[in-house]
């Protein structure tokens, strides 16, 4: 028993670090875009270390959930909910950190809950994609409409409230897994959203500590790991302890090949387009000697390395007639977020010997990811649930929301007014 808890806890770990650096990653390029990026790595981390032959046949698809669940909270805005965070007064710094819980929630709840149900759907037991997704839209529009537009309940005004579309998304989600009994999804659904929504607070507090203390490193990266992290630990935790199908229908290779296309092609060259063409770098590097040649040469080597992973991927998957193993799923995890790191690099400055020290982390992370993931052996033990127990989460959801508040008291103490801070609420 004590072995099998050690194998959870080193795949568990190894998912964790794969998502976290993925998301420290994404902190270069923000958005939909970013977000489907470390999403889709976080999916291939999992399914690599499940060592499960019949889910290694589907690593597209579920890669493809994954990516469309975690890029969809891409479109909320938290910046001034950050701010919130930072506050020197305990109803607006609570706030903050709260929201930012529940923020993260909302990526973990579609990131984990699509991926969930990507490998819960059975030739038997079918997810309709084009219902649910279908769902989720009219679930988010209605649930915009009226706390948005008609009771105007607003989180970040005067930005975006587009946490609002998110919610009824989700909500339309976990209907549609109660629903149709998709429980193992349900169960990773709702594990995912207290593990990123905690690691979504918990960095806030760690980003204003950091500046507290003058630590010279880039704080903001810092929260950006942390939702990466828990959120992949929840995830991860909750998908090996979970009962799942024995055997999974393969998708058909039209399927695969879609799912390729969009999560390997697609997202990466969407990257490219936003934050890694000749333009966008001229403006990201217009305070550097030579910035014409630097940004010239950035983007061509950025796109080569983008063109080359998707060419070597897909040689390598019409070589194998897109029928996988280990071996096949490594390659295809190693390129993918080798590329990721690769390309942050770049957009940082990397030709003008610009180099930061959370990029040497990143680094770091790779090399413990990459030592030992070829080292573990099947991580699911004897003792697998099929259902969540709802009294655990919601025991588990006070506590989070205590240890919010503790760490709100903590963060009020220790400073007064920072840069970056704002109210939500006026304090007299």
């Amino acid at each position: 028993m004590k072995i099998q808890k050690y194998k959870l806890f080193l795949s568990t770990l190894l998912v964790a670090m794969s998502l976290a650096t993925a998301w420290a990653v994404r902190g270069q390029f923000g958005h939909e875009q970013g977000a489907a990026w470390a999403g889709g790595i976080g999916a291939l981390a999992l399914v690599l270390l499940s060592r499960r032959n019949d889910w290694y046949q589907r690593i597209f698809t579920v890669a493809l959930a994954s990516a469309i669940g975690w890029g969809m909270g891409g479109m909320i805005s938290y910046g001034a909910v950050v701010g919130y965070g930072r506050s020197d007064n305990f109803p607006n710094a609570f706030y903050g950190l709260l929201m930012l819980f529940v923020i993260g929630g909302l990526f973990g709840l579609m990131g984990g809950g699509l991926t969930g149900l990507s490998l819960e759907s059975t030739k038997q037991k079918r997810v309709n994609w084009a219902g649910l997704f279908a769902e989720m839209v009219a679930g988010g529009l209605i649930f915009y409409g009226f706390l948005i537009l008609q009771l105007e309940i607003l989180m970040t005004p005067p930005r975006a409230e587009n946490w609002a579309i998110i919610l009824g998304a989700g909500v339309a989600l976990i209907w549609y897994m109660v629903r149709n009994g998709f429980y193992s999804s349900l169960r990773v659904a709702l594990f995912t959203t207290l593990g990123a929504g905690f690691g979504f607070a918990f960095g806030n507090f760690l980003q204003t500590v950091g500046t507290v203390m003058h630590i010279q490193f880039n704080m903001w990266n810092v929260m950006e790991y942390s939702i990466g992290f828990f959120g992949g630990s929840a995830l991860a935790y909750s998908v090996y302890s979970s009962q799942w199908p024995e055997t999974v229908e393969a998708p058909k290779k039209w399927e695969s090949r879609t799912a390729f296309l969009i999560v390997i092609g697609l997202f990466p060259l969407i990257v490219f387009r936003e934050s890694l063409r000749y333009g966008a770098l001229i403006k990201r590097f217009d305070n550097i000697t030579f910035s014409e040649n630097i940004a010239l040469w950035s983007s061509v080597v950025a796109g080569l390395l983008i063109v080359a992973a998707i060419v070597i991927i897909w040689w390598q998957n019409e070589r194998v007639n897109f029928r996988f193993t280990w071996n096949n799923v490594w390659l295809i995890f190693v390129l993918y977020l080798v590329n990721y790191v690769a390309v942050s690099f770049i957009v940082t400055g990397a030709f003008a010997g610009n180099i930061m020290l959370n990029h040497k982390l990143y680094v770091v992370n790779l090399i413990v990811i990459f030592f030992l993931v070829g080292r573990l052996p099947l991580p699911f033990g004897k003792n697998l649930y099929a259902r969540i127990n709802a009294q655990q989460w919601a025991i588990f959801l006070f506590l989070i929301v205590v240890f919010i508040s503790i760490i709100t008291l903590i963060s009020i103490s220790i400073h007064g007014e920072m840069n970056g801070a704002h109210d939500r609420f006026p304090m007299s």
